[in-house]
């Protein structure tokens, strides 16, 4: 375990027993941003990240009961918390890290991110094993229900050009990992960029 994934354990696990209630009125957001991945019935979708599972259920209800989801996090007490809220009636919930998912290569047609891309500790090597778990063709949607500024704002900083989520940064980087930027949006109530698994 790295000093990053001790530090990113930590964080969570203090916030994850009222992490749901600190973002009460997130859900449209997070159904819009699942709805951006165009399911389709019996599709598989993993959710990289899936804190307490608040994507899970609008995932369930793109792929329905003949597909798969699979929520991926490595803080147990925010599995805990998913599994308190009912959600894990909605996908499989698995203790696992997205930098070595357990998972077979090209099995997935999409992977879902909310907030996940600030916390990887080597973010290209880590797009590139969400890639290498997706089909050709499939796609990744890296969400966060507030924009980089409204974001950078709330923490009291000021947006940098370095920021890993702004385009001329990510980008590049995501082609390096497999990935192609399809749709970039970046709004004071909305991050959303949806990038498809290169052949």
């Amino acid at each position: 375990m790295t000093d990053d994934h001790t530090h990113v354990q930590e964080f969570f696990t203090a916030r994850a027993a009222d992490w749901d209630t600190r973002f009460p009125d997130d859900g449209p957001a997070y159904a819009a941003a699942a709805d951006s991945l165009s399911l389709s019935p019996g599709d598989a979708v993993l959710d990289a990240g899936c804190g307490t599972g608040r994507a899970l259920p609008a995932l369930r209800a793109a792929v329905g009961p003949q597909g798969a989801v699979i929520g991926v996090d490595l803080t147990v007490a925010m599995l805990e918390a998913a599994v308190r809220a009912g959600r894990d009636r909605d996908g499989a919930l698995l203790l696992a890290d997205v930098a070595r998912l357990p998972l077979r290569s090209a099995s997935l047609d999409a992977v879902f991110a909310a907030g996940l891309i600030s916390h990887l500790s080597r973010p290209g090597p880590d797009l590139a094993e969400l890639a290498r778990v997706v089909r050709p063709g499939g796609r990744l949607a890296l969400f966060h229900p507030i924009g980089r500024a409204a974001l950078a704002a709330r923490h009291g900083r000021r947006i940098t050009d370095d920021d890993l989520r702004a385009e001329p940064s990510l980008r590049p980087m995501l082609a390096r990992s497999g990935w192609r930027l399809d749709a970039y949006t970046d709004e004071d109530d909305r991050f959303l960029a949806l990038a498809v698994r290169a052949s």
